[in-house]
């Protein structure tokens, strides 16, 4: 049955689509990197779902409530209680978004040369450990860098994988076990709850902390609801306490799930790393009361998290809106990953631009033409995410070159993302015309934020 969103729009944004030579150009300007176009330029923006969802009526409202005090503030409190009753942690520390929280908890747990093993990576939470002087193992199972596996649970960790390691490092060489919910890098993949359970324990056998990157864990509990029939009659909001369960400390950017524009935070039962985290935030973010929010945006951050689970039909909507999307490119051939993810459908690079080598930049050079095509914004998730061996400096060269087409939570209509896949699709169909890429520009790190490009043809 088709599922209608469980909201009405009550206010309305104009957009407007450039001419396709108006986008070439916009596109030349931008070096060929969706990151430096003008959000006025875009016409369907689905580069990220991170603080583009639309508030409520309930959160604008929460908004004029903001105790702007510097110390102390009733909203602080608020969301203490909030991710409390909601994700069952006692402790918290509020961060301006999800890298704050993830910068305090490497500097408290990475010594140099420490390991952390997670499933697959992400940008930012890498960089974090590295700055530290950590190193990063990926520890996921082997189908995930398949993106034609229709295994259910792609983001899972391999235990086995996991447990050769710690065996060969020693326990004292790993700092923490992250495990991140949707895994964003493998297509927006879920761990299944058997797996979660099993890691904690491995961990607990080493003793080892266990960290989860719980920004998506709300579409991972959705997931298991709807792939576990031990959960089918289980609520949402039961799932993910229930994930929250087996970990010991969770980083969140409440930028996605959370239905806000911007903020973060991390909670824990650990005494220690709340003491040490705490301490931290006032020299990096702000006081441990606000973490580098107003008090109005801890306000909407606290109804936010209490609405994301207050029916099941949120996450439902959600996610089936994402499915929906990509079953249209997947039937008319256009390759996609799959399973379909939470938060974003991935197009596979290799297979729509099987003429373009790897080191040629072919996720980029997509992400650039799905632009000029269609004035929709994508991010590349690939060679140029990936980044540089801080060691090497040779190019890390992921399995999966894909381009991330993510949807913003209640912003856009079916009517939007119909209008996306069949501008994509009929790139398809003429995907010889595009040409590689070179790198002219390139940071020394989070390339994939500002580096350039221009055509190699």
């Amino acid at each position: 049955m088709f599922l209608p969103p469980p909201w009405k729009i009550k206010m309305v944004e104009p957009i407007r689509l450039l001419s396709e030579d108006e986008r070439g150009q916009a596109m030349k300007a931008a070096g060929f990197n969706t990151f430096l176009l003008d959000s006025k330029d875009v016409y369907i923006d689905l580069l990220t779902d991170s603080g583009t969802s639309a508030m409520s009526d309930y959160q604008w409202a929460g908004i004029m409530l903001g105790d702007e005090a510097y110390a102390g503030s009733r909203n602080f409190y608020n969301l203490t209680e909030a991710v409390k009753d909601v994700y069952g942690m006692p402790l918290l520390v509020p961060t301006h978004q999800g890298r704050g929280a993830e910068h305090l908890v490497s500097r408290v747990l990475v010594k140099p040369g420490q390991y952390v093993a997670s499933n697959m990576y992400f940008t930012t939470s890498r960089v974090h450990v590295e700055e530290t002087g950590g190193i990063w193992k990926d520890v996921i199972v082997e189908e995930a860098h398949d993106p034609q596996s229709e295994f259910p649970f792609k983001g899972n960790i391999d235990t086995e994988k996991l447990s050769r390691f710690i065996q060969e490092k020693g326990k004292d060489a790993i700092a923490f076990l992250r495990i991140e919910a949707n895994c964003n890098m493998a297509g927006g993949q879920p761990f299944s709850m058997e797996n979660v359970k099993a890691v904690f324990s491995l961990a607990k056998e080493h003793g080892i902390h266990v960290v989860m990157d719980a920004t998506r864990a709300l579409e991972n509990a959705y997931f298991i609801k709807i792939r576990d029939s031990a959960f089918k009659n289980t609520p949402i909001r039961d799932i993910l306490k229930e994930m929250m369960k087996y970990v010991d400390t969770i980083i969140v950017s409440s930028k996605k799930d959370n239905l806000v524009n911007i903020g973060g935070f991390l909670a824990t039962r650990d005494n220690r790393l709340f003491e040490e985290t705490r301490n931290l935030v006032v020299t990096y973010e702000g006081l441990h009361t606000y973490g580098g929010m107003s008090g109005r945006d801890m306000e909407a951050l606290a109804r936010g998290i209490r609405e994301m689970v207050s029916d099941d039909r949120h996450a439902e909507h959600r996610v089936r809106q994402v499915e929906r999307f990509g079953m249209l490119l997947h039937a008319a051939g256009v390759p996609i990953v799959v399973p379909i993810g939470g938060h974003a459908v991935y197009l596979d690079a290799k297979r729509f631009l099987p003429h373009i080598p790897q080191n040629q930049y072919p996720a980029q050079a997509l992400t650039a033409a799905i632009y000029e095509k269609t004035g929709v914004r994508s991010m590349e998730r690939g060679i140029v995410s990936a980044g540089r061996d801080p060691k090497t400096g040779e190019e890390h060269k992921p399995n999966l070159e894909l381009v991330r087409l993510t949807i913003p939570r209640r912003v856009y209509t079916d009517d939007h993302l119909a209008f996306a896949a069949n501008g994509i699709i009929e790139l398809f169909k003429k995907k010889d015309d595009i040409a590689g890429l070179r790198m002219v520009y390139e940071p020394t790190q989070l390339r994939f934020f500002q580096a350039r490009f221009e055509p190699l043809a």
